[in-house]
């Protein structure tokens, strides 16, 4: 129960099925008093006190579980450490991953509970030999199965997703005011939840020891200066500071972050097309597709943002330590479609996922998720470790 309409709803829809059901709100921020402004934030007194409001209207028991050293463990200590590392994390796919259906999901079927429903718009449906299947909703417009890409065969499981049919969220805002739950006009929330005030750049800078460098452009001419690199994100356009403009009088975009050498790259923007994508931490959402773990090729579509349009692509996976049929390493083979750096950047040991679009995207950066589907099927996921055009792979 974030506090929210959508949660409020399916909680409704949960008690009408006939379960047995049990409100809880996690309490991760750990500055309670923190008050909501808007649409920016979540997790504070209000919500928790909207939360309680709509388990009282609905008639069942409501709790707090205070999971905020976790949420600073694994979500916050994790934004902060990729960020100083150069990369570009999602923290919603890593609350997901560690918090609600990891933590809370332990702690549930411990208590004895059999599920934990959410007010996620996603599906889980049944394959052939009766394994569970994560989906996209009905929804498209309000799908959020690509937040979801990080569940497990197992997670999904013990998975409900009550909205995942509901044909709009207007038709969700309507059910709640006919309910009489006080949350049927809420706005949504919006940006990361532990930086309320969406500035991420400020909140960056009194977290991490901001060290000064150059900005060069792509052919390592010195354009400008920063305050810090680990403030910057591969496409980003405005706040660079340029004092020398490009030869072309055209705006320039960020490229790069090396953060060993305090450096920042800028380029026009068609550099930003990238074609080829080298992935770590790979998890498949159910069974993977056939012959995946065996590095046989395998066609599917690639997302990298939460509402992005996925790209046709083609996907093979290469086993932890490389692939003996190709004579790779973990990092890829320019021969084989990958640069030539050996391990991958952060040195995580594991299968290597390489994805080459059939159509270029646009400001794809290291530390970003892409979530792989077939049809509206979520296969699984993997964060991006490298990303460039593929005239430039090698």
């Amino acid at each position: 129960m974030s506090g929210g309409v959508d949660s409020a709803v399916a909680a409704a829809r949960a008690v009408e099925a006939g379960h047995d059901v049990v409100g809880v709100h996690l309490a991760l921020n750990r500055m309670p008093g923190t008050l909501r402004t808007g649409s920016r934030g979540c997790c504070t007194i209000e919500d928790s006190n909207d939360a309680w409001r709509a388990c009282d209207r609905l008639g069942i028991p409501f709790y707090v579980w205070d999971f905020s050293e976790r949420f600073k463990a694994d979500v916050v200590d994790d934004f902060v450490a990729e960020y100083s590392a150069g990369r570009t994390p999602n923290p919603c796919m890593r609350c997901n991953e560690r918090i609600k259906f990891a933590a809370l999901l332990e702690k549930a079927l411990a208590l004895g509970f059999d599920a934990v429903c959410t007010g996620h718009y996603a599906k889980v449906l049944r394959a052939a030999d009766g394994s569970p299947e994560l989906h996209r909703a009905a929804d498209w417009a309000k799908d959020q199965s690509y937040v979801l890409g990080v569940l497990t065969a197992e997670q999904l499981e013990h998975c409900l997703f009550p909205l995942a049919d509901t044909p709009s969220k207007a038709e969700v805002r309507a059910e709640a005011e006919h309910r009489g739950l006080s949350v049927a006009k809420k706005p949504d929330s919006h940006d990361i939840c532990f930086i309320s005030d969406g500035d991420t750049r400020g909140w960056l800078a009194e977290q991490i020891e901001m060290e000064p460098g150059d900005i060069v452009d792509e052919t390592g001419a010195k354009v400008g200066e920063h305050a810090g690199a680990n403030a910057f994100t591969v496409g980003q356009r405005k706040g660079l500071r340029l004092g020398r403009p490009a030869p072309d009088g055209k705006p320039r975009f960020v490229l790069e972050i090396r953060p060993k050498d305090a450096t920042v790259v800028v380029g026009p923007e068609k550099l930003l097309a990238v074609e080829w994508i080298r992935g770590i931490r790979l998890s498949w959402a159910g069974l993977p597709p056939a012959g995946a773990e065996a590095g046989e090729e395998f066609a599917c579509e690639a997302q990298v943002r939460a509402h992005g349009d996925p790209v046709p692509a083609r996907a093979r996976v290469e086993p932890a330590g490389g692939d003996p049929a190709s004579g790779g390493t973990a990092g890829g083979d320019p021969a084989d479609g990958g640069p030539a750096e050996g391990e991958p950047a952060d040195g995580v040991p594991g299968p290597v996922l390489h994805l080459t679009l059939d159509a270029p995207l646009r400001g794809v950066a290291p530390g970003q998720t892409v979530v792989l589907y077939q049809g509206t099927r979520v296969l699984g996921q993997a964060t991006i470790d490298a990303a460039t055009a593929l005239d430039r792979v090698g």
